[in-house]
């Protein structure tokens, strides 16, 4: 179980970094798109506003995956706890991140990944 906790701490810290990375090619278009001087008066701020707006939302989706992932790397049962929140939300994301959400919650459920969680040592 301890390969296939590494495994998932992995996987969560690519499928965020993926989230931060959408982000900031979505604000990167739609700034680069408000930045076109044929487009008019009220369309630039309206991108711009958008662009903030979604690459933020895409961070604050991305950021405790990320947090998580390296959490469980650190064997932290916090992370544990967090790193199940999300795979339950993530069930909805198909179908990555329902894959990868039945695939963590059967790992860290497991009572052998709940004892060794248990057992860890404290700190860092």
């Amino acid at each position: 179980m301890q390969d296939q906790v590494k495994i998932i701490a992995i996987l969560w810290i690519i499928f965020g970094s993926l989230s931060l990375v959408a982000g900031f090619f979505v604000f990167l278009i739609l700034i680069g798109v408000s930045l076109i001087p044929e487009i008019g008066t009220v369309a630039p701020g309206v991108l711009r506003i958008v662009g903030i707006a979604l690459s933020s939302f895409f961070a604050i989706l991305g950021l405790p995956k990320i947090i998580g992932g390296i959490g469980l790397l650190k064997r932290q049962e916090w992370a544990r706890i967090l790193i199940l929140v999300i795979s339950f939300l993530s069930l909805f994301n198909i179908p990555l991140g329902t894959a990868l959400g039945i695939y963590s919650i059967i790992v860290l459920l497991n009572k052998d990944t709940v004892k060794s969680f248990e057992t860890a040592p404290r700190g860092n």
